[in-house]
C-alpha cells in the first residue's frame, strides 16, 4: 500500500493523470508487453476485431458511438515521466519496456463502423492492425470507450424513436459518473437528441446547452410569483418555467400573468405526466397562451416516451434511463485478436475456439444489402488479406467500413462538432433503411439477419 507521499493526492496530480490516457488500461496490457519484448513477439503484425455475439437481450439493433472519442484518446496516449515512473515504481515493466515506451507513438491503422451505423452480433464495428505491442495496449481504452457509448446512443436512439420527432434533452448528468456525463451527452446527440444540459459537453463538443432552474430557486423566494418575475426578469419571456414545485394549475395562471401569452415554456417534472399536460395545454390556451411549450421530465424511458406520444407535449428531458443505456449499460463489446504474424513472417487468421466464446478467424470486410431499398442482411467476409483483396462487392451492396488512422495518421474528419453531427444525420438514415420492426420496443431478434462467410 502506498503511502501518503507516493499516492495520487492532490487534484493538480489527477489533473496531470487525465491528461494521458495511457493507463486507462488494465495492467495485464502492459504485462503482456512486457513479456512480448522480452521474447521478440511484441514486434508481430497483428489485427485485433471489436465486436459484439450478441445485442442487449430483445434488442433489435445498435447504434455505434465514441470512434470520434477514441481518436481524441488515442492523441494523449503518450506516457510522460509520471505513467513511466508509476510502471516502473511498481515493478509492472521492466528497464526494457520502460525504454520502448518512453517514445510510444501508435503507428498502426485503424478501420470500422462509422459512428451512427447500426451494428448487429459479429458486426466487425472496429478493426486494429499494427504491432502486437501497440495494439494490445489500446483494448480497454477502446472497449471502455465504444461498450458505454454505443449503450447510451442505442437507448437514446429507441426514445427518439418513441418521441415521434419531439425533441429529446440530455439531464443525466447527475446519475452518472461526472466524466462519464460528458460521453454520454456526446452519445445522445449520435442517437438523436438535441441537446444537453452538460455544460462541459456543450463546451467540448459545441453542442446545444439547455436548462433554466429547478424546484430550489422556486423555495427560495417567498412566493412562486416573486421566483417566477426573478426568472422572467433574468432570461426573458421566452423562458421555461417550472410549475409543479406546489399547485399545477396556480403555476400556470401565475406563469401566464407575470410573462404574459409570449410566455416560452412550462416544465412538468411530476404526476401523471399525459394528462397534466393535457390539463396544462387547455388551461394556457384559454389564457391565450397558445404558443407557449410544454416540456416533461421525471425518470423518462423509451416505454413512457411512447406512452405520451398522444400527449399535448412538445419536448422531454430525459435522464437516469438515458445515461445508463435505460436498462443496457454496456455493449458486451469484446477486443479479440484475428490475424497474426507468425514466426515464418506469414500472416496467418486466428481463433478463440473456447465455449460459447469462439471468435471468427481471419480480418473482415463487411456489407448491408437490399431489397427494394430496405436493408436484408448483414454480411461478413472473412479471410486472409490476399483473399479479402480479391473479393468482388456486389454491386447492390454498402460498404460499412472507414479508415479512421492510416499508419499512425488519423482522419480529422471523424473528430469534433461536425463529425457528432454528420453522425446524428447518418443514424437516422441507416435506420430508415431497416424493416420497419427495428423500431418496435417489443423484444424480438436483430432487425435484420448477419452471415459471416470465411474465404
Amino acid at each position: 500500500m502506498a503511502d501518503s507521499s507516493t499516492a495520487l493526492n492532490s487534484a493538480a496530480q489527477y489533473s496531470t493523470a487525465l491528461s494521458s490516457t495511457a493507463l486507462m488500461t488494465d495492467m495485464y496490457e502492459y504485462t503482456m508487453l512486457d513479456a512480448a519484448l522480452r521474447d521478440g513477439t511484441a514486434q508481430r503484425q497483428c489485427v485485433f476485431e471489436v465486436f459484439t455475439r450478441h445485442l442487449p437481450e430483445g434488442r433489435r439493433y445498435g447504434v455505434v458511438a465514441g470512434t470520434g472519442r477514441i481518436l481524441d484518446a488515442l492523441e494523449r496516449f503518450r506516457l510522460g515521466d509520471g505513467e513511466l515512473k508509476f510502471l516502473s515504481d511498481r515493478g509492472i515493466v521492466g528497464r526494457k519496456t520502460i525504454d520502448w515506451l518512453e517514445h510510444f507513438r501508435f503507428s498502426g491503422s485503424i478501420i470500422g463502423y462509422r459512428e451512427g451505423e447500426m451494428f448487429f452480433p459479429n458486426s466487425p464495428i472496429l478493426q486494429v492492425e499494427g504491432t502486437f505491442g501497440e495494439c494490445t495496449l489500446l483494448e480497454t481504452l477502446i472497449l471502455s470507450i465504444l461498450n458505454y457509448d454505443s449503450a447510451v446512443a442505442s437507448a437514446a436512439s429507441r426514445m427518439v424513436t418513441s418521441a415521434k420527432n419531439r425533441p429529446c434533452m440530455d439531464m443525466g448528468g447527475r446519475r452518472t459518473n461526472e466524466w462519464a456525463a460528458v460521453a454520454a451527452s456526446r452519445a445522445a446527440i449520435i442517437g438523436g437528441f438535441q441537446g444537453t444540459a452538460n455544460l462541459l459537453a456543450a463546451q467540448c463538443y459545441d453542442l446545444k446547452a439547455i436548462g433554466t432552474a429547478a424546484h430550489c430557486f422556486t423555495l427560495v423566494h417567498d412566493s412562486e410569483r416573486d421566483a417566477f418575475q426573478a426568472q422572467i426578469d433574468a432570461l426573458g419571456k421566452n423562458t421555461t418555467l417550472l410549475v409543479d414545485t406546489y399547485n399545477i394549475e396556480e403555476a400556470v395562471k401565475t406563469a401566464v400573468e407575470v410573462a404574459g401569452p409570449e410566455l416560452g415554456g412550462v416544465r412538468i417534472d411530476s404526476g401523471d405526466l399525459a394528462s397534466l399536460a393535457q390539463r396544462v395545454r387547455n388551461q394556457l390556451d384559454a389564457l391565450g397562451a397558445k404558443n407557449t411549450k410544454i416540456t416533461v421530465t421525471n425518470d423518462l424511458d423509451e416505454y413512457a416516451l411512447a406512452a405520451l406520444q398522444s400527449a399535448p407535449v412538445d419536448s422531454y428531458g430525459v435522464g437516469t434511463m438515458l445515461v445508463t443505456g435505460s436498462g443496457a449499460p454496456t455493449c458486451a463489446m469484446v477486443y479479440k485478436l484475428a490475424e497474426r504474424e507468425n514466426s515464418a513472417g506469414v500472416m496467418q487468421p486466428v481463433a478463440k475456439k473456447s465455449k460459447d466464446k469462439a471468435s471468427v478467424p481471419g480480418r473482415k470486410l463487411a456489407y448491408r444489402s437490399y431489397e427494394y431499398s430496405l436493408a436484408d442482411c448483414e454480411h461478413v467476409i472473412s479471410g486472409s488479406e490476399a483473399s479479402l483483396a480479391d473479393y468482388q462487392m456486389p454491386e447492390s451492396w454498402k460498404d460499412l467500413l472507414v479508415s479512421y488512422v492510416d499508419h499512425g495518421s488519423i482522419d480529422a474528419h471523424y473528430q469534433g462538432h461536425d463529425a457528432i453531427m454528420n453522425a446524428q444525420a447518418y443514424r437516422a438514415q441507416a435506420l430508415a433503411e431497416l424493416p420497419i420492426t427495428a423500431q418496435s420496443l417489443m423484444k424480438g431478434d436483430p432487425a435484420i439477419p448477419t452471415e459471416v462467410t470465411v474465404l
